[in-house]
């Protein structure tokens, strides 16, 4: 499961700089250095959202966030906590995301 989830995120930050045309250095770094599941918990834990969260948003691609990845597929729901799924709902929901 571990492999596929740092697949997936390493899937998501080709697909912001494809498709949105945002380059999330910071974000490829953060996946290099702790890996995906840990990148992810980092992300969601924070008191607010990153700056890769924003630029998304601004370029209406809220789907491509780790949020959304962990929220709208539901194989990754047993890595995270109750809490933690609900704050990466939270976050998508203030920001007038509705995950699928």
């Amino acid at each position: 499961m571990g492999k596929r989830f740092d697949a997936a995120m390493f899937d998501i930050y080709r697909r912001a700089k494809s498709e949105a045309k945002y380059n999330a250095a910071v974000f490829l770094k953060m996946l290099n250095d702790r890996g995906g599941l840990e990148t992810a918990k980092f992300l969601i834990n924070a008191d607010k959202q990153s700056d890769g969260f924003t630029a998304l948003h601004l370029a209406g691609r809220l789907d491509l966030t780790v949020e959304a990845m962990v929220i709208e597929d539901a194989r990754w729901h047993s890595l995270f906590s109750p809490d933690e799924i609900a704050k990466a709902k939270r976050r998508l929901q203030l920001n007038g995301y509705t995950p699928r």
